[in-house]
Protein backbone atom coordinates (compact mmCIF):
# COMPACT_ATOMS: atom_id res chain seq x y z
CA UNK A 1 0.00 0.00 0.00
CA UNK A 2 1.20 3.51 -0.78
CA UNK A 3 2.26 5.65 2.16
CA UNK A 4 -0.37 8.39 2.56
CA UNK A 5 0.66 9.59 6.02
CA UNK A 6 2.06 12.83 4.58
CA UNK A 7 -1.16 13.73 2.77
CA UNK A 8 -3.78 16.21 3.93
CA UNK A 9 -7.36 15.10 4.44
CA UNK A 10 -9.74 16.85 2.07
CA UNK A 11 -13.10 16.30 0.42
CA UNK A 12 -12.67 13.57 -2.20
CA UNK A 13 -15.42 12.70 -4.68
CA UNK A 14 -15.74 10.24 -7.53
CA UNK A 15 -18.40 9.22 -10.02
CA UNK A 16 -18.27 5.92 -11.91
CA UNK A 17 -20.63 4.23 -14.34
CA UNK A 18 -21.32 0.78 -15.67
CA UNK A 19 -23.61 -0.37 -18.49
CA UNK A 20 -25.80 -3.45 -18.30
CA UNK A 21 -27.10 -4.32 -21.76
CA UNK A 22 -30.08 -6.66 -22.12
CA UNK A 23 -31.08 -8.37 -25.35
CA UNK A 24 -34.83 -7.72 -25.44
CA UNK A 25 -37.45 -5.18 -24.41
CA UNK A 26 -39.27 -7.80 -22.35
CA UNK A 27 -36.39 -7.76 -19.87
CA UNK A 28 -36.67 -3.98 -19.47
CA UNK A 29 -40.44 -4.32 -19.00
CA UNK A 30 -39.99 -6.97 -16.30
CA UNK A 31 -37.57 -4.72 -14.43
CA UNK A 32 -39.81 -1.68 -14.60
CA UNK A 33 -42.93 -3.65 -13.66
CA UNK A 34 -41.06 -5.39 -10.80
CA UNK A 35 -41.85 -8.82 -12.22
CA UNK A 36 -38.35 -10.28 -12.02
CA UNK A 37 -38.66 -13.51 -9.94
CA UNK A 38 -35.60 -12.73 -7.81
CA UNK A 39 -37.00 -9.39 -6.69
CA UNK A 40 -36.73 -5.66 -7.36
CA UNK A 41 -33.62 -5.44 -9.53
CA UNK A 42 -32.89 -1.78 -8.88
CA UNK A 43 -33.25 -1.99 -5.09
CA UNK A 44 -31.37 -5.27 -4.68
CA UNK A 45 -28.49 -4.16 -6.90
CA UNK A 46 -28.36 -0.78 -5.17
CA UNK A 47 -27.99 -2.48 -1.80
CA UNK A 48 -25.25 -4.74 -3.18
CA UNK A 49 -23.44 -1.76 -4.66
CA UNK A 50 -23.51 0.14 -1.37
CA UNK A 51 -22.01 -2.86 0.41
CA UNK A 52 -19.34 -3.13 -2.28
CA UNK A 53 -18.36 0.52 -1.87
CA UNK A 54 -17.82 0.07 1.86
CA UNK A 55 -15.96 -3.24 1.45
CA UNK A 56 -13.59 -2.17 -1.34
CA UNK A 57 -10.44 -2.35 0.80
CA UNK A 58 -11.37 -5.92 1.80
CA UNK A 59 -11.10 -7.21 -1.76
CA UNK A 60 -8.68 -4.81 -3.49
CA UNK A 61 -5.37 -5.36 -1.67
CA UNK A 62 -3.78 -1.95 -2.24
CA UNK A 63 -6.86 0.11 -1.37
CA UNK A 64 -6.80 1.91 1.97
CA UNK A 65 -9.72 1.51 4.38
CA UNK A 66 -11.45 4.87 4.49
CA UNK A 67 -14.65 6.42 5.82
CA UNK A 68 -17.40 6.49 3.21
CA UNK A 69 -19.38 9.57 4.14
CA UNK A 70 -21.77 9.64 1.19
CA UNK A 71 -22.74 7.12 -1.46
CA UNK A 72 -25.52 7.17 -4.04
CA UNK A 73 -26.42 4.68 -6.76
CA UNK A 74 -28.90 5.42 -9.53
CA UNK A 75 -30.16 3.58 -12.61
CA UNK A 76 -31.33 5.00 -15.92
CA UNK A 77 -32.61 3.20 -19.00
CA UNK A 78 -31.58 4.09 -22.54
CA UNK A 79 -33.10 1.65 -25.00
CA UNK A 80 -31.79 -1.78 -24.00
CA UNK A 81 -28.98 -0.28 -21.93
CA UNK A 82 -29.25 0.25 -18.18
CA UNK A 83 -26.79 2.88 -16.98
CA UNK A 84 -25.59 2.45 -13.41
CA UNK A 85 -24.17 5.63 -11.86
CA UNK A 86 -22.31 5.55 -8.55
CA UNK A 87 -21.17 8.60 -6.59
CA UNK A 88 -18.96 8.39 -3.49
CA UNK A 89 -17.66 11.09 -1.13
CA UNK A 90 -15.18 11.00 1.73
CA UNK A 91 -13.05 13.41 3.72
CA UNK A 92 -9.75 11.59 3.83
CA UNK A 93 -6.17 11.48 2.56
CA UNK A 94 -6.83 9.43 -0.56
CA UNK A 95 -9.47 9.30 -3.25
CA UNK A 96 -12.55 7.12 -3.73
CA UNK A 97 -12.41 6.39 -7.46
CA UNK A 98 -11.81 2.66 -6.92
CA UNK A 99 -14.66 2.55 -4.40
CA UNK A 100 -16.98 4.12 -6.97
CA UNK A 101 -15.88 1.73 -9.72
CA UNK A 102 -16.16 -1.26 -7.40
CA UNK A 103 -19.67 -0.16 -6.47
CA UNK A 104 -20.61 0.18 -10.13
CA UNK A 105 -19.15 -3.25 -10.93
CA UNK A 106 -21.00 -5.09 -8.17
CA UNK A 107 -24.25 -3.25 -8.87
CA UNK A 108 -24.02 -4.35 -12.49
CA UNK A 109 -23.03 -7.92 -11.58
CA UNK A 110 -25.97 -8.21 -9.16
CA UNK A 111 -28.30 -7.09 -11.95
CA UNK A 112 -26.77 -9.70 -14.24
CA UNK A 113 -27.33 -12.43 -11.65
CA UNK A 114 -30.96 -11.44 -11.11
CA UNK A 115 -31.78 -11.13 -14.80
CA UNK A 116 -29.94 -14.10 -16.33
CA UNK A 117 -32.89 -16.52 -15.86
CA UNK A 118 -34.98 -14.20 -18.06
CA UNK A 119 -32.39 -13.12 -20.60
CA UNK A 120 -29.40 -15.19 -21.72
CA UNK A 121 -28.02 -12.33 -23.80
CA UNK A 122 -27.18 -9.89 -21.00
CA UNK A 123 -23.72 -8.35 -20.93
CA UNK A 124 -21.84 -5.87 -18.71
CA UNK A 125 -19.69 -3.29 -20.42
CA UNK A 126 -17.91 0.02 -20.06
CA UNK A 127 -17.20 0.21 -16.35
CA UNK A 128 -15.35 3.49 -16.05
CA UNK A 129 -14.51 6.47 -13.91
CA UNK A 130 -16.42 9.52 -15.09
CA UNK A 131 -15.06 12.14 -12.73
CA UNK A 132 -13.03 12.62 -9.56
CA UNK A 133 -12.27 15.62 -7.37
CA UNK A 134 -10.05 16.32 -4.40
CA UNK A 135 -6.38 16.00 -3.59
CA UNK A 136 -3.29 17.77 -4.88
CA UNK A 137 -4.04 16.96 -8.51
CA UNK A 138 -6.86 19.51 -8.42
CA UNK A 139 -4.33 22.25 -7.76
CA UNK A 140 -1.82 21.52 -10.53
CA UNK A 141 -3.31 24.09 -12.89
CA UNK A 142 -2.88 26.77 -10.23
CA UNK A 143 0.83 26.22 -9.62
CA UNK A 144 2.47 29.62 -10.17
CA UNK A 145 5.54 29.71 -12.37
CA UNK A 146 6.71 33.24 -11.77
CA UNK A 147 6.88 33.60 -7.99
CA UNK A 148 10.10 35.06 -6.64
CA UNK A 149 10.97 32.93 -3.62
CA UNK A 150 13.56 33.24 -0.90
CA UNK A 151 14.56 30.75 1.80
CA UNK A 152 16.18 32.10 4.97
CA UNK A 153 17.61 29.81 7.65
CA UNK A 154 17.72 31.35 11.15
CA UNK A 155 20.28 29.53 13.28
CA UNK A 156 23.25 30.65 15.35
CA UNK A 157 24.97 27.28 15.12
CA UNK A 158 24.50 26.85 11.36
CA UNK A 159 25.56 30.45 10.69
CA UNK A 160 28.71 29.78 12.74
CA UNK A 161 29.46 26.64 10.73
CA UNK A 162 28.99 24.30 13.69
CA UNK A 163 26.04 22.48 12.09
CA UNK A 164 24.86 21.66 8.60
CA UNK A 165 21.57 23.04 7.33
CA UNK A 166 19.00 20.42 6.48
CA UNK A 167 15.67 22.17 6.98
CA UNK A 168 16.42 24.91 4.45
CA UNK A 169 17.38 22.31 1.88
CA UNK A 170 14.10 20.50 2.47
CA UNK A 171 12.27 23.72 1.58
CA UNK A 172 14.32 24.08 -1.60
CA UNK A 173 13.48 20.51 -2.61
CA UNK A 174 9.79 20.98 -1.86
CA UNK A 175 9.65 24.18 -3.91
CA UNK A 176 11.17 22.35 -6.88
CA UNK A 177 8.24 19.92 -6.78
CA UNK A 178 6.07 22.89 -7.75
CA UNK A 179 8.52 24.15 -10.39
CA UNK A 180 9.76 26.96 -8.15
CA UNK A 181 13.34 27.92 -7.37
CA UNK A 182 14.62 30.11 -4.57
CA UNK A 183 16.36 33.23 -5.85
CA UNK A 184 17.99 33.59 -2.44
CA UNK A 185 19.01 30.87 0.00
CA UNK A 186 20.75 32.34 3.02
CA UNK A 187 21.75 31.43 6.57
CA UNK A 188 21.61 34.13 9.25
CA UNK A 189 21.98 34.12 13.06
CA UNK A 190 19.10 34.31 15.51
CA UNK A 191 19.15 38.09 15.87
CA UNK A 192 16.01 40.23 15.71
CA UNK A 193 17.78 43.08 13.97
CA UNK A 194 19.37 40.80 11.36
CA UNK A 195 16.08 39.01 10.64
CA UNK A 196 14.19 42.28 10.29
CA UNK A 197 16.86 43.80 8.08
CA UNK A 198 16.81 40.78 5.77
CA UNK A 199 13.03 40.65 5.37
CA UNK A 200 12.84 44.39 4.73
CA UNK A 201 15.46 43.98 1.99
CA UNK A 202 13.56 41.09 0.36
CA UNK A 203 10.27 43.03 0.49
CA UNK A 204 11.91 46.05 -1.13
CA UNK A 205 13.33 43.79 -3.87
CA UNK A 206 9.84 42.49 -4.71
CA UNK A 207 10.03 38.89 -3.52
CA UNK A 208 6.61 37.24 -3.50
CA UNK A 209 7.25 34.46 -1.01
CA UNK A 210 9.80 34.35 1.80
CA UNK A 211 10.12 31.18 3.86
CA UNK A 212 12.01 31.34 7.15
CA UNK A 213 13.04 28.19 8.96
CA UNK A 214 14.23 28.16 12.55
CA UNK A 215 13.74 30.30 15.62
CA UNK A 216 10.06 29.48 16.16
CA UNK A 217 10.45 27.37 19.29
CA UNK A 218 10.79 28.25 22.96
CA UNK A 219 14.53 28.46 23.58
CA UNK A 220 15.91 31.87 24.65
CA UNK A 221 17.44 32.43 21.19
CA UNK A 222 14.25 31.60 19.26
CA UNK A 223 13.22 35.09 18.18
CA UNK A 224 11.91 34.75 14.63
CA UNK A 225 8.24 35.37 15.57
CA UNK A 226 9.25 38.41 17.63
CA UNK A 227 11.19 39.78 14.67
CA UNK A 228 8.51 39.17 12.04
CA UNK A 229 5.24 39.87 13.88
CA UNK A 230 5.68 43.67 14.27
CA UNK A 231 6.35 43.97 10.53
CA UNK A 232 3.25 42.12 9.32
CA UNK A 233 0.69 44.35 7.60
CA UNK A 234 -1.86 41.54 7.23
CA UNK A 235 -1.36 38.53 9.53
CA UNK A 236 -2.87 35.25 8.30
CA UNK A 237 -3.23 33.12 11.47
CA UNK A 238 -4.83 30.21 9.64
CA UNK A 239 -1.61 29.33 7.81
CA UNK A 240 0.35 28.30 10.85
CA UNK A 241 -2.77 26.99 12.58
CA UNK A 242 -3.07 24.53 9.69
CA UNK A 243 0.61 23.59 9.95
CA UNK A 244 0.38 23.05 13.71
CA UNK A 245 -2.79 20.98 13.38
CA UNK A 246 -1.12 18.80 10.74
CA UNK A 247 1.95 18.43 12.94
CA UNK A 248 -0.10 17.70 16.05
CA UNK A 249 -1.49 14.60 14.35
CA UNK A 250 2.08 13.32 14.13
CA UNK A 251 3.75 14.55 17.32
CA UNK A 252 2.37 16.27 20.44
CA UNK A 253 5.29 18.71 20.36
CA UNK A 254 3.88 20.52 17.32
CA UNK A 255 1.77 22.65 19.66
CA UNK A 256 4.98 24.31 20.89
CA UNK A 257 5.79 25.89 17.54
CA UNK A 258 5.24 29.66 17.53
CA UNK A 259 5.44 30.26 13.80
CA UNK A 260 3.57 33.21 12.26
CA UNK A 261 2.61 34.15 8.71
CA UNK A 262 1.19 37.03 6.74
CA UNK A 263 1.85 39.78 4.24
CA UNK A 264 4.44 42.50 4.55
CA UNK A 265 3.31 44.80 1.76
CA UNK A 266 2.89 42.32 -1.12
CA UNK A 267 5.33 39.70 0.19
CA UNK A 268 3.98 36.59 1.87
CA UNK A 269 6.18 35.63 4.82
CA UNK A 270 5.96 32.22 6.49
CA UNK A 271 8.05 31.16 9.49
CA UNK A 272 8.58 27.40 9.71
CA UNK A 273 10.13 25.21 12.43
CA UNK A 274 13.87 24.68 12.48
CA UNK A 275 13.77 20.89 12.69
CA UNK A 276 14.03 19.01 9.42
CA UNK A 277 10.95 16.91 10.16
CA UNK A 278 8.95 19.88 11.36
CA UNK A 279 9.79 21.86 8.24
CA UNK A 280 8.98 18.95 5.94
CA UNK A 281 5.62 18.36 7.61
CA UNK A 282 4.76 22.07 7.53
CA UNK A 283 5.52 22.22 3.81
CA UNK A 284 3.32 19.15 3.23
CA UNK A 285 0.52 20.81 5.22
CA UNK A 286 0.65 24.13 3.36
CA UNK A 287 1.64 23.40 -0.24
CA UNK A 288 0.28 23.63 -2.89
CA UNK A 289 -2.78 25.11 -1.17
CA UNK A 290 -0.90 28.25 -0.16
CA UNK A 291 -0.68 29.31 -3.80
CA UNK A 292 -4.36 30.22 -3.74
CA UNK A 293 -3.38 33.23 -1.63
CA UNK A 294 -1.68 34.84 -4.59
CA UNK A 295 -4.76 34.34 -6.76
CA UNK A 296 -6.95 35.97 -4.13
CA UNK A 297 -4.46 38.79 -3.60
CA UNK A 298 -4.68 39.56 -7.31
CA UNK A 299 -8.43 40.02 -6.96
CA UNK A 300 -9.55 36.68 -8.33
CA UNK A 301 -12.72 35.05 -7.00
CA UNK A 302 -12.39 32.29 -4.40
CA UNK A 303 -14.29 29.85 -6.61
Amino acid sequence: MNNITNKVSSLRQAIATAIVKVSKQETIDAIQQRKVPKGDVFEFSRAAGLLAIKKTSDVIPDCHPLPVEYAAISHSIEGLNIIVMVEVHTIYKTGVEVEAMHGASITALTMYDMLKPLDKGIEISTIKLENKKGGKSDFKDSYPSNLRCAVIVCSDSIAAGAKEDRAGKVILQKLKQFNLNAGIYMIIPDEVAVIQSKIKQLVSEGYNLVLFTGGTGLSPRDVTPEAITPLLDRPIPGIMEAARQYGQQRTPYAMLSRGVAGFIESTLVITLPGSTKGTEESMDALFPYIFHIFRVAEGMRHD
